[in-house]
């Protein structure tokens, strides 16, 4: 073999693009633990009934995680879609019993989260406050504001529309729960892979003066992200209030941190720039299965607070770490 031959293959063995390992972590971790529990819980864990419960309870996280990946990839944060989940539901059902008129309800929601995700959108773009600050003081107000709305007191859900639609019935054999995941999840994919309103996104979390020089239009990008957040999470209060029958005051209280794991853990740089629809929604089942495995094993909610927060952690840490490594 000749000097010359010897010389190319060592520089195009140079290079060769490295290998981004924490873009599968979360799908090694899916694996890893599903093998874990199947084998230490393996008589409750594999039942059809309990892996049909894993991807129901993911099924809202999951939902609200498509809003979450927008938000993070422009380099913002929304703490604010848990007390949305509350006051979404409330307004949908009250709207509902007041008409009878499921569509009404339905759209009373959306347009409850549209709102508080628009309300971030104007401080954090407008304004010019950090994200952090504005959806953690929307977050308080939401809060009050739902538990003031029916004074701490639920609303049942009892139209059968509703119910059936939003998570109480069956399509094909497959609850509907699950198709509303499924939908979600591809809309959100496609709009950040094949539309340019994704490719502006992930331009603004990448680098915001340059985005806006490339003739970006950051505060709107910025907007809308916001107002998608707002609306998934209120397409996950739909779903809990037709799968609970209910709407109260109470309802996605702690599903901040399970949202924030999910999206992180599934490849989503927290700084922004780079985000995954189908890691998100892994992440999100991965999340669930791990609270449902702790449930089989006896541990309590604090307990699974206390997993959720060190996944957090670490996945944080993988992603300031690719970061600065990029």
């Amino acid at each position: 073999m000749s000097t010359t031959d010897t010389d190319t293959r060592e520089g195009t063995t140079r290079r060769l693009p490295a290998v981004d390992w924490r873009a599968s972590v979360v799908y090694v971790g899916f694996v890893l633990t599903f093998l874990f529990f199947a084998v230490t819980q393996s008589q409750y864990f594999l039942t059809p009934t309990n892996l049909t419960n894993v991807v129901i309870q993911a099924a809202p996280i999951a939902i609200m995680a498509v809003g979450a990946v927008f938000v993070l990839s422009t380099g913002e944060i929304d703490l604010s879609i848990g007390s949305t989940v509350a006051l979404a539901s409330l307004g949908a059902a009250l709207v509902l019993e007041s008409t009878g008129n499921w569509l009404l309800g339905a759209a009373a929601g959306l347009a409850v989260g549209a709102a508080v995700g628009a309300v971030n959108g104007v401080f954090v773009t407008y304004v010019r406050l950090p994200s952090f600050l504005v959806t953690l003081a929307s977050m308080g107000l939401v809060t009050g504001i739902a538990r003031q709305l029916t004074d701490l007191q639920s609303v049942p859900v009892t139209d059968d529309a509703f119910v059936w639609i939003f998570g109480g019935g069956d399509l094909l054999g497959v609850p509907t729960i699950i198709w509303w995941t499924v939908v979600v999840t591809i809309v959100g994919a496609h709009l950040l892979r094949q539309r340019r309103f994704g490719a502006h996104v992930l331009a603004v979390g990448n680098n915001t003066p340059a985005a806006r020089v490339s003739g970006v239009r950051v505060d709107r990008v910025r907007m809308w992200v916001f107002v998608l957040s707002g609306m998934t999470a209120a397409m996950a209060a739909l779903l809990y209030s037709g799968r609970l029958q209910g709407a109260r005051y109470t309802l996605g209280e702690s599903d901040l941190l399970s949202v924030l794991a999910a999206v992180i853990v599934g490849g989503t740089a927290l700084t922004g720039g780079k985000g995954s629809m189908v890691g998100a929604l892994i992440g999100s089942l991965l999340i669930s299965m791990i609270n449902n495995g702790l449930i089989l094993a006896g541990l309590n909610v604090s307990q699974q607070m206390i997993v959720r927060g060190i996944i957090i952690l670490l996945a944080v840490s993988l992603s300031l770490r690719g970061k600065k490594q990029g």
